[in-house]
């Protein structure tokens, strides 16, 4: 079922669903503590296995201070998504719509959608190159079953957020379980992992790994989903009670990175250990890593541990990869799927560029394109971290809770350095591609134009709200003006259409202005979801009765005001539905706002204005 957000809650339906009441701290922290966790799987996916696996086959320790950098980036990012979370009640996806013109909203909307995707690919292969381990499956078979398993998963949705987070928890622990037993066997050198924490400038291959690791362990997706889970619990909203929130969360954001970074490390180290010292510098396959662990570690308990781990791996992230899609499409596009169908449709598209792989190049591609993944990860960062730093830096919005200097120059120093790195790479890439298909047509024809294009909305992004100032706009449906007036129109029978926007606020004003109180008016919304079309008036689900509380509830103001009002709950196709409903109601005038369509919506929900216009006898009043 796919309908228009008329929320502007993030995530609605757990939203401020737990209770954080207690006296004692421990408790406390307890009630705070999950939606970092959920976080956190994110940076142990088995995108993440790929590039730890290969930084350390390859280069032995070298890389573990870009996992502790990574870490330490992550944290202080995440941070940043409680602040805004909390003290402004507003996910990443919701903060850039108010920041950002609609323009440039497009683009960083289809961005986060292929973050999105390029994570689930490596979920896909994880998943896939599990099962091929444990039960000898093989890797097509895999990525077959993984379009379905996600439906299953899902189930866990519907059971609660503290539920889910269990669950996401003990997938943690089997990972983190599996690897310290794999470290005792592997007997690592711990002078040499203390060495790898000496920073050394890398370049060729080590900076491909770098930029891997890093997009890797700061994954775009997890700066939406953390600032909207965050918002699951139920705070006082005062000062000292978001101090608190504040203060819990980000505790509890330092203890689940910690342990995504023990974690990752506990992958490189084991690479580095086991391949590396014994001379095997291109192991990046997770495939060949498994079958050459029990060889190596004398052990058949090595490998086993490490597929299980690897299949917690990818179904815990299943889940937080569907909650970050529908806080992205939400927050964006005012849109609403149902979670079931937004997995399918985001599963599909990571499960067919896995299936052409596998078909065409073979089992052996799985390394590179889980790596890849990563690469696509890291590329996209910039465009989620700036208006992060935007977002929690203004003290108009944050007020005292708005960031200090120090943390500013923190905060624009990490995404400086994640996006010269990423610069450097993609100017390398398009030399390496000119010079490897002779400059060919279709580099300048569509790789270097959409670098460039990428270029400019970067740099927009950053400069972009120090020069353009957008005036904010009150969201409150609720907040109507009622001027005062003498009633000398003709209309005494009038319609006002409402899509529970923004715009609602001006088009009740402006008609009571014009009936006074001597006409009558009749409030109209449509329900236009797929199962509204399919269903009529016989559907019943949350969206439906929410939108009749909210019919109720404005017509109650308005006749506790003292104008004579009636409501209609429509269903189906907005134009016809209200056209229905003004010859039913046999209103003599028909107002309607803008209801805020325009580029990609337009084409989605069509210019209704113009379409009833055609359809009703009377006339029709836009009110912009």
């Amino acid at each position: 079922m796919i309908s228009k957000s008329t929320s502007t809650k993030s995530l609605d339906e757990i939203h401020s669903t737990v209770e954080t009441k207690n006296k004692n701290w421990w408790r406390t922290l307890f009630a705070f503590s999950g939606p970092a966790y959920m976080v956190s799987v994110g940076y142990m996916d088995p995108g993440n296995w790929a590039t730890d696996i290969a930084a350390g086959s390859s280069l032995g320790y070298q890389l573990v201070w870009v996992l502790l950098m990574s870490n330490l980036i992550a944290l202080l990012l995440q941070s940043h998504c409680v602040r805004l979370g909390i003290v402004r009640g507003r996910d990443l996806a919701q903060a850039s719509k108010e920041l950002y013109h609609p323009i440039i909203n497009i683009p960083l909307y289809i961005l986060a959608e292929i973050a999105i995707a390029a994570c689930d690919l490596a979920e896909v292969l994880g998943l896939a190159i599990g099962l091929n381990l444990l039960f000898h499956i093989p890797l097509l078979g895999g990525v077959t079953i993984a379009v379905f398993d996600c439906l299953i998963l899902l189930t866990l949705m519907n059971i609660g957020i503290r539920k889910m987070e269990v669950f996401i928890i003990g997938m943690i622990v089997i990972m983190g379980g599996s690897f310290l037993i794999e470290l005792l066997m592997a007997k690592p050198d711990v002078g040499d992992i203390a060495a790898g924490f000496i920073p050394a400038m890398p370049y060729g291959t080590a900076l491909y790994l770098t930029i891997g690791i890093i997009g890797a362990t700061i994954m775009p997706h997890n700066l939406y989903l953390h600032s909207s889970l965050v918002q699951t619990r139920k705070i006082e909203r005062t000062v000292l009670g978001m101090r608190k929130a504040i203060k819990f969360n980000i505790i509890d954001s330092a203890i689940a990175l910690n342990l995504a970074l023990f974690v990752n490390a506990a992958i490189l180290i084991l690479a580095a250990s086991v391949f590396f010292k014994r001379g095997m510098f291109e192991i990046a396959d997770i495939s060949n890593a498994h079958k050459l662990l029990e060889p190596l570690l004398g052990s058949s308990l090595a490998p086993i541990l490490f597929a299980v781990a690897l299949i917690a791996s990818g179904q815990s992230s299943t889940i937080t990869g569907t909650l970050a899609g529908q806080i992205v499409m939400e927050g964006y596009l005012n849109l609403r799927i149902t979670p079931w169908l937004r997995r399918l449709i985001t599963r599909v598209l990571a499960v067919v560029p896995s299936f052409l792989v596998l078909w065409f190049y073979g089992e052996g591609a799985t390394g590179d394109l889980l790596i890849l993944s990563q690469i696509i990860l890291s590329m996209q960062l910039g465009f989620a971290v700036i208006p992060l730093i935007h977002f929690v830096s203004d003290k108009n919005k944050m007020g005292q809770f708005a960031i200090g200097f120090w943390l500013k120059v923190l905060s624009w120093a990490s995404a400086l350095l994640i996006i010269s790195l990423n610069i450097k790479l993609v100017l390398e890439g398009i030399v390496l591609l000119l010079r490897n298909y002779n400059s060919a047509w279709w580099i300048y024809v569509f790789i270097i134009p959409v670098a460039i294009l990428l270029a400019v909305i970067l740099l927009y992004i950053t400069f972009g709200p120090f020069i353009f100032k957008k005036k904010e706009v009150s969201t409150d449906i609720h907040e109507f003006s009622f001027p005062d007036f003498q009633n000398k129109e003709r209309f005494k029978r009038i319609a006002i259409a409402l899509d529970f926007s923004k715009y609602d606020n001006n088009t009740i004003s402006q008609t009571l202005s014009i009936g006074g109180k001597e006409a009558e008016y009749h409030l109209i919304h449509i329900l236009e979801s797929a199962g509204a079309l399919l269903l009529g008036n016989q559907i019943s689900d949350k969206e439906t009765q929410k939108d009749l509380e909210q019919l109720i509830q404005i017509t109650k103001e308005l006749n506790d005001k003292g104008f004579n009002t009636t409501f209609d709950l429509g269903y189906g196709k907005r134009s016809f539905a209200i056209a229905k409903s003004v010859f039913e109601y046999k209103a003599d005038l028909l107002v309607m706002g803008g209801h805020g369509h325009s580029g990609i919506k337009k084409l989605v929900f069509g210019e209704t204005i113009s379409k009833v216009r055609h359809l009703v006898k009377i006339p029709v009043l836009s009110v912009i």
